[in-house]
């Protein structure tokens, strides 16, 4: 049985429902694609990760980046945040989270891709 249903019409032709996992991968999906501020009636919704993408890879813009994410995860009642690494690359930044999705008890790795050329947050 499906803790959580929801849906979503992204990459989808006909079967836009999404459930467990997917639903939630989707949430932060597009969390992390939207810029804080941008989402009309919700300001405080999305992510300042973007302001931080070709700053100096410092420990600071680290602990930034860290707190962010702890910020966004802790939106959502869904997910449990038990690590974060951070990796700036060429192109942008990669964030590896690692995270319970509740309810189940297994940690697991989303991998996040912030794409300066594409402006897109890739999650895999």
């Amino acid at each position: 049985m499906n803790m959580y249903k929801g849906f979503s019409t992204i990459s989808k032709h006909k079967k836009f429902t999404l459930t467990d996992r997917e639903l939630v991968v989707r949430n932060l999906t597009n969390m992390l694609n939207i810029r804080e501020g941008e989402l009309p009636g919700k300001p405080e919704y999305g992510t300042t990760i973007w302001n931080y993408l070709f700053e100096p890879n410092t420990v600071d813009v680290e602990r930034r980046v860290t707190s962010e994410i702890e910020r966004l995860i802790n939106t959502d009642p869904r997910i449990v945040l038990e690590d974060v690494n951070y990796h700036s690359q060429h192109n942008g930044m990669v964030l590896s989270l690692d995270v319970i999705i509740l309810p189940g008890v297994d940690t697991e790795q989303i991998r996040v891709l912030f794409d300066q050329d594409s402006g897109d947050a890739i999650v895999r």
